[in-house]
């Protein structure tokens, strides 16, 4: 099984390249159209639907260990870059984090950040956990 970070936006974004070293890749990896299909009716309010991959979802907590914690706070920060690059004032994004296979299941939780006002050092986004980014 593997943990799958999806964003959903209302605006078109390239996909990564296929042999981007970046720390955040935009594109299909780990799920299936299904999978994606199934985040976007059951977890976004957005037009668009992208998986972010980076060899493990995004997942922030206590019961996380250190390493993907910390790991995982670098690539919010640079999934955070990404999407503010693309953003107007007033848009937002949402991303999810979930096991292949649970993007129907309720949520955990729901969070809103406003986009790079945030620290990153004092939020939790376990897996399962709805999150609006808001520029």
């Amino acid at each position: 099984m593997s943990l799958a970070g999806y964003i959903g936006c209302n605006i078109k974004i390239p996909l990564s390249d296929l042999d981007s070293n970046d720390l955040i890749i935009i594109g299909n990896c780990f799920s299936s159209k299904f999978d994606r299909q199934n985040v976007h009716k059951y977890q976004f309010t957005t037009l668009y639907v992208y998986e972010v991959s980076s060899d493990w979802g995004i997942e922030i907590s206590k019961s996380t260990n250190t390493s993907t914690s910390i790991e995982s706070k670098k690539k919010l920060i640079r999934l955070c870059e990404i999407m503010d690059s693309y953003l107007e004032k007033g848009d937002f994004f949402e991303h999810y984090t979930c096991w292949i296979g649970e993007e129907s299941e309720e949520r955990s939780s729901n969070l809103i950040l406003k986009l790079n006002e945030f620290d990153v050092d004092q939020i939790e986004i376990p897996e399962k956990t709805f999150v609006r980014f808001e520029k």
